[in-house]
């Protein structure tokens, strides 16, 4: 990996991470130092909204690489991950040949050949990584994913290349920075965690939160911001919730009262942007009861 791609220390991570706007401790900076150093993935785990899926891409903003991002969903196999071949092209490149008599005879063999020429090849996220790195490459929510494609996943992270039958084996130049993350909604295998450095993302304490809410939503006055950290961080220490709100969550709620002109919090106002702030009917009739009893005392 070049100096480019590398962090000189943990400080200089902080550093370059914090000028896109994300905000990270110590420990999460010191694994995505070692993560480039070390050319190893990163495989982050910890509850929805936490930053996750935001340090890749701030990873990429801040080495100044592309983002590729694959999403995992139940049921996703190599092809998706990888490559596929454009079949309607490939279908009017042989009509093609056939009109002007090139798929005929002795040409037959070149024109079938000429099918699965690179010009025809739709590079999947996996594929396009390796083809543009020095990349970010983001497996999102690894954890959706099955078995199977997890064994697959391994194997190219093992070699960083994949071979195409048709056209050979394609290697990554200089190996991607991979982060893969992980809601926990089932274990992962050993054999994949083995290959990453590993690290839990909790949710920030009140400082660090109420100075990513002044970094990333800087129209949110600094009064406004440390009164909603601080009812969310109780929110989500205090309240039985379906799904606790997240950072993103404590963003969007933030600028939804910003935008009303709201200057102090208040019961109605936070009443009417909930929507912000929480996605289960049941944890808006939670929250506004909490909230009551938060701003009455």
């Amino acid at each position: 990996m070049t100096a480019s791609t590398r962090f000189d220390s943990p400080a200089d991570a902080v550093a370059r991470l914090g000028a896109t706007g994300y905000l990270c401790d110590d420990d999460l900076a010191t694994v995505a130092f070692l993560g480039l150093a070390m050319q190893r993935p990163l495989l982050l785990e910890g509850e929805p909204g936490t930053g996750k899926t935001a340090l890749a891409e701030a990873l990429a903003a801040a080495l100044d690489v592309p983002l590729v991002r694959l999403q995992c969903y139940e049921g996703i196999d190599a092809t998706q991950a990888l490559y596929d071949w454009d079949f309607p092209r490939q279908v009017l490149h042989l009509r093609a040949l056939e009109a002007t008599g090139g798929a005929t005879g002795a040409n037959l063999e070149e024109a079938e050949k000429s099918l699965y020429d690179e010009r025809f090849l739709l590079a999947r996220p996996v594929l396009t990584a390796l083809q543009q790195s020095p990349a970010v490459l983001l497996v999102d929510e690894i954890d959706r994913a099955d078995d199977e494609f997890e064994a697959f996943l391994l194997e190219v992270l093992s070699t960083y290349q994949v071979s195409i039958p048709e056209l050979g084996t394609i290697k990554a130049a200089t190996p991607p920075v991979v982060v893969l993350t992980s809601n926990r909604t089932r274990e992962l295998h050993d054999a994949l965690k083995r290959r990453c450095l590993y690290h839990w993302i909790d949710h920030p304490g009140l400082e660090r939160e109420v100075a990513i809410v002044r970094s990333r939503a800087p129209e949110v006055s600094a009064s406004l911001a440390a009164q909603v950290v601080g009812v969310v961080q109780r929110l989500r220490t205090g309240t039985e919730l379906e799904k606790p709100p997240g950072v993103a969550e404590t963003l969007d709620w933030a600028r939804a009262l910003h935008y009303l002109g709201t200057t102090d919090l208040d019961l109605e106002s936070s009443s009417r942007t909930l929507g912000a702030l929480v996605k289960y009917r049941e944890d808006a009739d939670r929250v506004k009861h909490a909230l009551d009893n938060m701003l009455r005392a």
